[in-house]
């Protein structure tokens, strides 16, 4: 067995677990778009992570794809941790702000515009398509293309591949493919209806980490609910 820290909290894990499966097991919530249960661990999005270590030495590393150590200690919600969070999802809102995931996640979090140039891209190269025909279709009829720039997903030469049997997988694994809004304007890629506009029980400015875990938040659904009546 292998002695951590998660955010204050000692637990005793076996050897090869990875970081985001030692929250996950304490209820410690950490964003995905890139990771899920059944698919090896590929770590393209960045949105789980986290930070290791202590002073100058602490560092971000991805939880998914990050084993734990004797002795590491982690924050999952760290300010360091949530600013690194924002700007990715202002980057993948740039990219794909159509998705309902990411603009759920967007709201989730906090971020109420992005900042970069609106690119209207219907892929954000999270791989989860090609990894789901690979590993559970057992078809290989997909995957990545090119380097940099350049890179895409698809079939060899672009010649349809005789060994997809239009399973549908790839469409449903996919975080692009579930469209909600259909907004241009930068300043409209984020839908904000789900969004809590309500300050938490907990005043956020007196901490450097997140100091309340709960998923969803009991405060947050009680206000709903007065809202609602």
């Amino acid at each position: 067995m292998v002695n951590i820290n998660i955010n204050g909290v000692n637990l005793s894990v076996e050897e090869g677990t990875t970081l985001l499966e030692a929250a996950q097991f304490l209820g410690f919530p950490i964003p995905t778009l890139c990771h899920m249960e059944g698919l090896s661990p590929y770590g393209a999005c960045r949105l789980c992570v986290v930070e290791i270590g202590e002073g100058p030495k602490a560092r971000l590393v991805t939880s998914c794809t990050s084993r734990v150590e004797e002795g590491l200690r982690i924050r999952t919600a760290s300010s360091r941790v949530m600013k690194a969070r924002k700007m990715i999802l202002e980057l993948l809102l740039a990219s794909c702000p159509q998705s309902k995931v990411i603009q759920d996640l967007a709201s989730k979090f906090e971020v109420r515009r992005q900042r970069f140039r609106q690119e209207h891209e219907d892929c954000i190269l999270c791989g989860l398509c090609v990894r789901m025909c690979e590993e559970q279709m057992m078809a290989k009829a997909i995957g990545f293309r090119g380097r940099g720039e350049k890179r895409s997903i698809g079939t060899p030469f672009d010649i349809r591949s005789e060994q997809c049997r239009l399973c549908g997988g790839c469409m449903y694994v996919c975080p692009a493919c579930q469209l909600r809004c259909t907004y241009t304007e930068p300043d409209k890629a984020i839908c904000g209806g789900c969004a809590n506009i309500y300050p938490p029980c907990v005043e956020k400015e007196q901490f450097d980490d997140m100091m309340c875990y709960m998923d969803p938040c009991v405060a947050c659904e009680i206000i709903k609910k007065i809202e609602i009546k």
